[in-house]
């Protein structure tokens, strides 16, 4: 397995930036933000002042945690960058992912839109490949990303992706789940499998 961390020092939040979610989804995405913050986690998102990653990132600052933006030049008026953080404007998307990737010793996929769908897949693709061992963790409510999930055991169930890319992830229901599901998918390292959404 590839750069798997030791210690977890930095996660990273994939998420949504629009601002119609769900107020329970905003205020979901800023309790995450409190609870990095409080477990002395830098956050590392992608630099926006709008939806789930603005809620989530304004959370961590006004609670005293370490906060970097990572923003392509081209959004920052349409994402409403955050000055208030740490911020490195860089020049695509795919710098911004690299960037985002190489900062982070874990993952956090809180709900969101395409955009959301492109980085988790592009992250999840790289750890079928063994290129890293980094924790991923998707906070699920009320089963949202099981469509997901159920799509990738499709590929399975079609002999397309082995079937060890299922224990690939961590996903949790609740908030406070979160934190303690990273620490204990660094614990236990790469290979362990971590649990799944229940797939029905």
């Amino acid at each position: 397995m590839g750069d798997a961390p030791d210690r977890l020092d930095s996660v990273c939040v994939f998420c949504g930036s629009s601002d119609a979610a769900a107020p329970a989804l905003l205020d979901a995405a800023a309790e995450l933000g409190r609870a990095l913050a409080a477990a002395k986690l830098e956050l590392v998102y992608g630099g926006g002042g709008v939806g789930l990653m603005g809620a989530c990132a304004r959370a961590a600052n006004e609670a005293g945690g370490k906060v970097l933006g990572i923003i392509p030049h081209f959004l920052k008026e349409q994402e409403r960058r955050l000055d208030v953080v740490e911020t490195v404007v860089v020049s695509s998307m795919h710098e911004r992912k690299m960037m985002m990737f190489e900062r982070s010793d874990g993952f956090v996929v809180l709900p969101g839109g395409i955009g959301t769908l492109e980085e988790v897949v592009e992250l999840l693709s790289w750890r079928r490949l063994n290129l890293h061992g980094k924790p991923v963790v998707f906070y699920s409510p009320d089963g949202f990303w099981e469509p997901l999930f159920k799509l990738f055991q499709h590929t399975v169930d079609e002999h397309l992706t082995p079937p060890s890319f299922m224990h690939s992830w961590t996903a949790v229901d609740t908030i406070e789940e979160i934190v303690p599901a990273l620490h204990e998918a660094v614990r236990a390292g790469p290979d362990a499998a971590p649990d799944v959404a229940e797939l029905t």
